[in-house]
Parts: structure tokens; C-alpha cells; sequence
């Protein structure tokens, strides 16, 4: 390994770019393929306090981004509760944020390549990528483009159990309020995210649970009791990963002279759908694992760091937008709850801010659980006590 010079990196995203560019501020020769570098993606782009915390600069940036306090969660049943965060999600529209990503790159010393690796063979002394039609050569080739690569005969692409289809619009107006809609048995949600410049509105479910035409009629069926107009607005579809325990388990992310990085290596939250953390974090740690020489620990420290958490996440993802509480969809009782409990609604808040793991979030649920039931009944039963529009926390 400390041979090792020569570093490729396939996917020029948050995972790739910042992985560079921690390697290439430690003397390694680095050198990061992307066919687009900084393009638009077709998601939130939201970015919580604990990626802030993280990485300070995503905040003090001049780049154009939205900085977001007040969320509102719709349930199915149409109640709704509108909060203010503790910590504010910070929004970049994704071209803008690759493209911050890849110019701390660039001048930490990285080269980049705007072409498609079309094949990497890693079974001699050298690992050989074939891009634009060109050889290239390096020591070690970080994967790091996407839950559907399969460049190489050691790893295998998402299959469809670990993936969700995303279908949505980038409208051309400007908002202030983080929306979150879920569905009645229904394993996803719709979405209402400001950018700088627009608005990210979609809808995301696990891959063949839903019809593109049913997805469609609940996104603009979304839109127009929410009042979003369609006119100028550009469509977009896109697959994202959303892996299953079993997944995050057991799939296999390094080699001798590989690792993968990011969706690649499934890091994405398959309860809400979160991944830029998680890419920048493993990113990271790949990073941190090659500077000391460590690469067999990469995985343990991304099971350490997060992965463990995906993992219990991935096994109750489906009772969540599925299940049932007191008679009801246990969407609809969290939105519900939200409104009528000062406890709950911290609760709530931890978990938009990422500050409140899953692991530890049942049995805070059970230690709180008659503050909860005691604030949600002299809230729901004491007319005086339902929330108005004047309150942050307030029904609209």
C-alpha cells in the first residue's frame, strides 16, 4: 500500500471529489473520471446539521444555496404540522454543490478527466482504465459512481430490491418551507425541497412497487393542492439506491487494489433517502484508510461511523410507512403527534438535524412515551390547546 501513488477515482460526485481531495493533500497523484463532473441530480439536495458540522466550508461557501428552518409534514390523511428546525438544512442545487465539491479538488492538486470509464481491470501489477477511448494507469481505483456501476467482475450493480424510482420537477420559483408528504401504505414520499434559484418537487418508491403512471398522478396531484405551478417547470425521473439490510450487511466494498465509495457502496439512509452525508463521510474514511495505511479497516470504520445505523434503519424502513399506531398509519400519528407534543416534536426535529440515530431512537421513544401520550391528550381534548396558525408548530 505505501507504494501506492497513483490513485483513480471513477465518479467526479461528493463521495470521489472529496476523497481526492483529502488524498491529493497528502501527496498522493490523483486523478478523478467523471463524464459530466458537475451536473444537475434529481434530488433534495439537503444537507443536515450533522454534514455541516462535519464540513464547516458546505456552509461558509459563496456558492448559492438555501438555507432552511421551518419544515411541514403532510399526512396522508391530509393533517398537517409545520415545526422549526433546531439546526437549518442547508440546500444546494447538486450541479452547484459537485461543482464546489470538484474545485476544492482541483486545487488541492487533482486532475480531472470529463470522459466515461467504459472498463477497469484490476488483475495486474497495474490498474488499467479505459476512458474516451484511452488507456490509463494508476495503483488504485476508487468506484465511486453510482449504485449501478459494475465496472468491475468483483462488484455488482444494485439490483432492484435496493433501488427507488424518483420522478419529479425543477420549478422555476422560490420558497421557504422544507415540505414532506407521505402516503397511505405507500414505502416513500413526496417532497417539496427550495433551492436557491427553485424549487426541487418529487416523489420517490421502492423500484417495482409503483407504476410510473401512479407515481405521476401523485406528484401532480401534490402540486396542485400545494400550489405549485407546473408552468416552465423541467420533468425528471432518476433511480437512487434505497438498499435492504442484507445489502448494507454484506455487500462487498474493497479489494486489493479497489474500494467503493458513496451509492456505490450503498451508504444512503433507506428511511429517508439521505445520502449526501453519507457520501462525503465514506469518502472520507476511504481517504483516511489509505493516508494510514489501513485499508482492510475502511469497512469497519464505515460500519463504526454509520453503516450499522443504515442497516437497523433498512429493517424498520417498512413498518414506518407501512404500519399501524392506535388505529391509525403510523405516518399519520407522527404528523399528529408533531402538533400536540412539545417532546415529540423534539424528537422530530433531532431527526431532521441528524443529531438522533435510529439505534438509540426506540428507546427514547419508550422513555418518553408517557410525556408523549400525556402532552398529545391535554393538547388534542383542551380546544384551547390546538395548535394555531400563529404558532410555528401550527396546523396551516
Amino acid at each position: 500500500m505505501r507504494a501506492m501513488k497513483e490513485i483513480a477515482i471513477v465518479g467526479g460526485g461528493p463521495a470521489g471529489a472529496l476523497c481526492g481531495e483529502r488524498l491529493s493533500r497528502h501527496g498522493f497523484r490523483v486523478t478523478i473520471f467523471d463524464e459530466h463532473l458537475a451536473w444537475e441530480k434529481p434530488c433534495g439536495g439537503g444537507l443536515t446539521h450533522k454534514a455541516i458540522e462535519a464540513y464547516p466550508f458546505l456552509l461558509s461557501s459563496p456558492h448559492p444555496k438555501k438555507i432552511i428552518r421551518t419544515a411541514e409534514l403532510i399526512s396522508g390523511s391530509g393533517h398537517r404540522a409545520r415545526f422549526e428546525m433546531s439546526h437549518p438544512i442547508v440546500i444546494y442545487s447538486r450541479k452547484v454543490l459537485n461543482g464546489l465539491l470538484l474545485d476544492r479538488a482541483a486545487a488541492a492538486g487533482c486532475a480531472t478527466v470529463c470522459s466515461r470509464v467504459t472498463s477497469a481491470k484490476t488483475d495486474g501489477v497495474k490498474v488499467r482504465l479505459l476512458a474516451g477511448g484511452e488507456e490509463h494507469w494508476s495503483d488504485f481505483v476508487v468506484l465511486a459512481a453510482g449504485a449501478r456501476n459494475q465496472l468491475l467482475p468483483q462488484t455488482t450493480a444494485l439490483g432492484s430490491r435496493d433501488l427507488e424510482v424518483t420522478l419529479g420537477y425543477f420549478v422555476p420559483i422560490e420558497e421557504n418551507i422544507l415540505k414532506v408528504k407521505f402516503l397511505t401504505r405507500f414505502e416513500g414520499y413526496l417532497w417539496s425541497f427550495p433551492r436557491a434559484d427553485h424549487l426541487s418537487v418529487g416523489i420517490c418508491a421502492k423500484m417495482g412497487q409503483q407504476t410510473t403512471h401512479v407515481l405521476r398522478r401523485h406528484l401532480d396531484d401534490f402540486m396542485r393542492k400545494e400550489k405549485i405551478p407546473t408552468h416552465g417547470a423541467q420533468l425528471y425521473s432518476h433511480v437512487l439506491p434505497s438498499p435492504e439490510a442484507q445489502t448494507i450487511r454484506s455487500r462487498r466494498i474493497v479489494g486489493k487494489n479497489w474500494a467503493m465509495a458513496g451509492d456505490a457502496a450503498a451508504c444512503v439512509d433507506p428511511i429517508t433517502g439521505e445520502g449526501l452525508f453519507y457520501a462525503l463521510r465514506s469518502g472520507d474514511l476511504l481517504a483516511e484508510a489509505l493516508i494510514e495505511d489501513q485499508l482492510e479497516a475502511y469497512p469497519e470504520r464505515l460500519r463504526a461511523a454509520f453503516s450499522a445505523d443504515l442497516e437497523f434503519a433498512a429493517n424498520i424502513a417498512r413498518k414506518i410507512f407501512r404500519g399501524n399506531f392506535l388505529g391509525g398509519a403510523i405516518t399519520t400519528r407522527m404528523v399528529q403527534l408533531v402538533n400536540y407534543s412539545p417532546a415529540f416534536r423534539d424528537l422530530i426535529r433531532d431527526v431532521f438535524s441528524g443529531s438522533q440515530d435510529y439505534r438509540s431512537l426506540k428507546r427514547r421513544l419508550w422513555n418518553q412515551l408517557g410525556i408523549t401520550v400525556a402532552e398529545f391528550t391535554r393538547g388534542f381534548l383542551r380546544p384551547g390547546d390546538v395548535p394555531t396558525p400563529s404558532r410555528p408548530d401550527a396546523l396551516p
